[in-house]
């Protein structure tokens, strides 16, 4: 059996929610924050069988997108300069996976 952790982004969260419902697969959700953003995401639990792991995570990839953010950048300027935000594009979105080995599962 194996465990699959899949983060991504708060707005594809009821996406990937109701299609991996739809394909049959129980997920448990946890909320979790980026690191680098510190933006809202939704972390996905869900234990499978070894040969479901390539369908689970091309349900999760069909259901979410990366998109283009910007966000603001704090420019290093000398101590004449007042400090200015230039936007810097960054991506967000998308998925990141990983998959674990599990021991053991019960479902009590």
């Amino acid at each position: 059996m194996k465990l699959i952790f899949a983060i991504v982004n708060n707005d594809d969260a009821h996406s990937v929610s109701s299609a991996l419902t739809q394909g049959g697969f129980s997920a448990t959700k946890l909320a979790s924050t980026g690191g680098f953003l510190m933006a809202g995401n939704t972390t996905f639990m869900i234990a499978c069988e070894n040969s479901a792991v390539d369908g689970i995570i091309a349900t999760i990839a069909q259901n979410s997108r990366k998109r283009k953010q910007y966000v603001p950048n704090a420019a290093s300027l000398s101590a004449k300069e007042a400090p200015e935000s230039y936007p810097v594009e960054v991506s967000v979105g998308g998925a990141t996976v990983f998959v674990t080995d599990i021991e053991r599962f019960e479902k009590l």
